[in-house]
């Protein structure tokens, strides 16, 4: 950064469902220095839209919330907004939540127990061009790279829960952070017919938002995380 990049504050938006945890995170970043708040959000479609208007330097993105959750709402921005970088604040720090939001162009990731110290480093350095992880996170990716690949299996998977081929096909493709619109292309079929795909496995699997259903994938062993 140049050193008028290093002295203006960075401009930053918050995004989280939760009024109260996204009001202490807005009071607690405008007592430290080198930090202006600039937006609030509550949703991922209300972050995009904050950064279109604003756009900040940084956003502080929660990953679970209603609408459009943080890993979907990180690659909309990444791809719509270059300029802008993403440092995931939430609760959870494992794998199911952890790649996604890194895949999907996170520079940093810290879970909400982060001092104000850390934040502000975190800011710091997705801005310098590093990555803004927690030591929790670097640990948690350093034993993900040192474990051994897993063997391959010798036959295709049963998809469970009686989805169909289509439907895990679908699974998958949401598990890498794409959209509705995305998916249809990638597919060469309708948004409406991927809106059905979604809501048929969402019904045969009891889940209820992207985010679950990213779970479920890495849960089920669908995904795997990267081993290297």
């Amino acid at each position: 950064m140049t050193e008028e990049a290093v002295r203006r504050p960075a401009r930053v938006v918050v995004a989280d469902d939760q009024t109260v945890v996204r009001e202490g995170i807005v009071m607690l970043l405008g007592l430290l220095s080198g930090i202006e708040v600039v937006g609030a959000a509550a949703d991922g479609n209300e972050a995009v839209q904050l950064v279109a208007e604003l756009a900040p330097d940084v956003v502080l993105m929660d990953l679970r919330m209603p609408r459009c959750d943080g890993v979907e709402a990180t690659r909309r921005i990444r791809a719509e907004h270059p300029g802008t970088q993403v440092v995931v604040l939430t609760t959870f720090a494992d794998d199911a939540s952890l790649f996604p939001a890194l895949r999907a162009g996170a520079r940093g990731y810290l879970t909400k127990d982060a001092g104000g110290d850390e934040i502000v480093r975190a800011v710091e350095s997705v801005l310098s061009g590093d990555a803004g992880l927690s030591p929790s996170i670097q640990r948690r990716l350093l034993e993900r790279l040192s474990e051994p690949e897993p063997q391959p299996q010798s036959g295709p998977a049963e998809p469970p829960d009686g989805l169909t081929a289509r439907e895990t096909e679908v699974l998958l493709l949401i598990a890498e952070g794409l959209t509705n619109q995305e998916i249809a292309r990638a597919l060469h079929v309708s948004t409406a017919t991927v809106k059905t795909h979604i809501n048929n496995l969402f019904a045969k699997t009891g889940l209820k938002d992207r985010a679950q259903a990213v779970r479920y994938a890495y849960g089920k062993g669908l995904v795997r995380p990267p081993a290297g």
